[in-house]
């Protein structure tokens, strides 16, 4: 409550400081110097029918106040110059405090649009990496069915990396046979992955395998991937 209470105060008389410059100190120094204030009086004066130099507007000021009124204006007007210019330099700050958060939000908000529109994009783990790191949790495993389970999940990848890349076929070597080395780098790999996912798949139990084994044919299989940015 105390601190609510000084910085409502200290508001108050920053409002009434103002208003006694914009009411009182202006109205005051231009009675002054124009003589209409009480106890002045206005010389005669020619009037001004031409284009003057800042030193005859000086000379008018000083002409046209009464005695010693014209340092009394400059003093004042010192005062209020040096008072707008640190009001002005608090405002200028405020307005580019503002427009810096404006911006600000609107880039968070052109983000979260984004993001909402493209969620897997975005903000999500691709599902062929999902599959990959399942992939890779079943070859370090000490199962030897998760083992087998690895290397036909791996090349089940590779089919839909086929498709993706564009090659057709009734088969995966069909698709394989259609791959160039100079666009293909890894297809070598491949075929290499592919042949023992076909033992697997053919012998089934009967193929031993060994951790060592595994892992080496699932690391073929991850870099064809990575040529090809299928996975990270």
């Amino acid at each position: 409550m105390e601190g609510d209470a000084s910085v409502t105060g200290g508001i108050f008389w920053a409002l009434r400081f103002l208003s006694d410059i914009a009411f009182r100190w202006v109205p005051g120094t231009v009675e002054v110097v124009t003589g209409t204030a009480p106890g002045t009086s206005l010389p005669i004066i020619h009037a001004i029918t031409e284009p003057v130099s800042m030193g005859e507007m000086v000379s008018f000021f000083q002409t046209a106040a009464a005695p010693g009124t014209y340092q009394y204006f400059y003093h004042q007007w010192s005062v209020f110059v040096a008072v707008s210019v640190i009001v002005s330099l608090f405002l200028g700050a405020g307005i580019v405090y503002c427009v810096l958060r404006i911006f600000q939000i609107r880039n968070n908000e052109a983000e979260r649009f984004k993001a909402a529109a493209h969620p897997i994009a975005t903000r999500d783990i691709s599902k062929a990496q999902l599959r990959w790191n399942r992939i890779l949790e079943q070859a370090h495993s000490d199962s030897e069915q998760g083992w087998r389970l690895a290397i036909l999940e791996a090349d089940i990848l590779l089919n839909e990396l086929l498709d993706v890349l564009g090659y057709r076929g009734e088969t995966m070597a069909d698709k394989m046979k259609q791959a160039e080395r100079a666009t293909f780098h890894t297809i070598d790999l491949a075929w290499e992955a592919h042949l023992v996912r076909n033992t697997i798949a053919h012998e089934g139990s009967m193929r031993e395998l060994n951790s060592r084994e595994v892992r080496r044919v699932v690391s073929l299989y991850e870099q064809v991937f990575k040529e090809f940015q299928f996975i990270s």
